[in-house]
């Protein structure tokens, strides 16, 4: 280092000393929020029992399951698992589809670029952490006991679930568009729907409907475990014969909701890069 770089260094050093003496408490910050963390890792393996040994002695378990499903075997019970994957595939796209509908207004509410005042955009924010704070499976539960057994009560769980989520993602979105559209619609005399539906809208629905495809093909798992709980689908056969150490035919369940899922997901890609495709067009 010259003598020249060395003044400047002494220099810069004497006009900005925040910049080179960071306090203690900055410095110290990040080790100690690590040791932290790790501190908790422990505690959280010691209280919940963790025990190497008892994972090793559980493998064996798990080979000796995995040699009962082989091979896969539907026995007779095929036009029933057939069934049960339609109703599940049907859960998940109804409740999905149906949480869409109800969050995109109330979307609108909740977006800052829309509503200004904080007195209606907050409640309904909180609204909507409210609904979205409570997993799928306890609102399957929920509506189990409100409107009985059945495919009904999880299409309901899922689309009240998903209504939370859908609406903090298409408020996200909405937020983040590009004022300059909305602004030509307004210049042109547009009213303040007008700068909605022709100045928003057409930047977000692309976004949207990749969000609700997404949410489709992660329903299908979700919808496969509040069946478990008696809301019908797949889940229900699968939770049956597990009771009753069916394990050929539980392996077959599994492929069954692995290539549901793995063709929901190929046509959800799909479907979403030809939305791109067509936005990039216009």
């Amino acid at each position: 280092m010259t003598a020249q770089t060395q003044t400047d260094l002494a220099d810069l050093k004497a006009r900005h000393p925040h910049l080179f003496e960071r306090p203690a408490a900055a410095r110290l910050g990040v080790p100690a929020i690590a040791l932290a963390a790790l501190a908790l890792f422990i505690y959280g393996l010691v209280e919940l029992d963790f025990s190497p040994q008892r994972i090793l002695a559980g493998l064996s378990q798990l080979g000796w399951f995995a040699l009962l499903m082989i091979p896969p075997d539907p026995g007779s019970s095929l036009p029933a698992y057939l069934s049960a994957m339609g109703e599940t595939l049907s859960i998940a796209l109804l409740g999905t589809t149906l949480a869409a509908l109800m969050a995109l207004p109330v979307s609108l509410l909740a977006a800052r670029n829309i509503i200004r005042t904080q007195l209606i955009r907050f409640p309904v924010r909180r609204f909507l952490d409210g609904v979205r704070g409570i997993d799928t499976l306890i609102w399957a539960l929920v509506w189990i006991n409100v409107v009985g057994l059945g495919p009904f009560a999880g299409v309901l769980a899922i689309a009240v679930s998903d209504f939370g989520a859908f609406g903090k993602l298409f408020s996200e979105a909405i937020e983040t568009a590009d004022r300059k559209q909305v602004e030509g619609v307004r210049a042109s005399g547009g009213s303040p729907l007008h700068e909605i539906r022709f100045g928003l809208m057409p930047q977000v629905l692309p976004v949207i409907a990749g969000q609700v495809l997404y949410f489709i093909e992660s329903n299908t798992r979700s919808a496969t475990i509040i069946g478990i709980v008696g809301a019908g689908g797949i889940g229900l056969q699968l939770a049956e014969q597990i009771r009753v150490l069916e394990w050929q035919k539980v392996s077959f369940l599994i492929l069954m909701i692995l290539v549901a899922v793995a063709a929901i997901d190929w046509i959800s890609t799909r479907l979403r890069f030809a939305i791109i495709g067509k936005r990039a067009i216009a």
